[in-house]
């Protein structure tokens, strides 16, 4: 594995699973640190292992949040984690109840060319405004006590849960430039899972568009840029965003921080 940068979450020694890290030691714009064990982004976790599920159930998650669409989970399902509650939110609501297409069906039947750089640039602008994922999602955490630890997941653990991610730590005070490392980190932690992606999807494109594809595929500044962004103006800023999209008010918030800080 790479040396990961000093900025970034832990990644968590998995077999059957992508990109499972702890958000845990990151540092706020106040001096404080995220607190380990309580907070952790991954990939699809229908792979684990009974070892995997032996670490994971001795954290004691309390809630697996999935946000994924109905056929992506069917798929795939979720393995049960100890007690955990699994909460499934779709993060792309118009793709609930569209036919399920595997990424190999979408590869031969030629409709992979609408994923280029700019669909995945208007994803990321759409996904934080008015998304009842997001809303459930910053509802837990607005009750750490009741409902940490979580883990959220989607497929790949990138974009979707990129923008999770970074609501979260936002919310916590960790700063932009801190949450935006932590995000292309999963270039890294992701390498073997896109490798195995477009080994399976060769077989049915050519190498032109395999190589755009493996550009579009590399996580950017711009993509997440595109969320902030969107944000900004809808709201001008994120604590007017956290108060009117999530009724998480400064008093909210300080009681998360304290919970979730140290």
């Amino acid at each position: 594995m790479s040396t990961q940068h000093a900025a970034t979450s832990t990644l968590l020694p998995l077999q059957g699973a992508f990109n499972f890290r702890d958000m845990g030691g990151l540092r706020t714009a106040d001096g404080r640190t995220v607190k380990r064990g309580l907070l952790f982004r991954a990939a699809e976790l229908t792979g684990l292992t009974p070892e995997d599920l032996s670490l994971l159930e001795s954290i004691g998650l309390k809630h697996i949040f999935d946000y994924r669409n109905r056929g992506e989970a069917e798929e795939k399902p979720d393995p049960r984690i100890g007690e955990a509650v699994h909460i499934r939110v779709p993060a792309n609501e118009a793709a609930e109840q569209a036919p399920h297409v595997t990424l190999e069906q979408l590869f031969a039947s030629g409709r992979h060319q609408a994923f280029t750089e700019e669909m995945l640039e208007k994803l990321y602008a759409d996904l934080p405004i008015g998304n009842a994922s997001y809303k459930r999602l910053m509802a837990l955490l607005s009750d750490p006590e009741a409902n940490l630890p979580l883990v959220q997941h989607c497929a790949g653990g990138r974009d979707r849960t990129g923008v999770g991610s970074m609501l979260i730590l936002m919310t916590l005070g960790v700063p932009y430039e801190t949450v935006m490392e932590d995000y292309l980190y999963s270039n890294v932690t992701l390498e073997e899972y896109h490798r195995r992606l477009f080994e399976m999807v060769s077989k049915h494109i050519g190498p032109d568009e395999l190589h755009a594809l493996e550009q579009a595929m590399l996580l950017r500044e711009r993509y997440l840029d595109a969320s902030l962004r969107s944000i900004e103006q809808a709201y001008r800023t994120f604590e007017r965003y956290l108060a009117e999209e999530f009724g998480i008010d400064d008093a909210v918030r300080a009681r998360i921080q304290a919970y979730c800080l140290e």
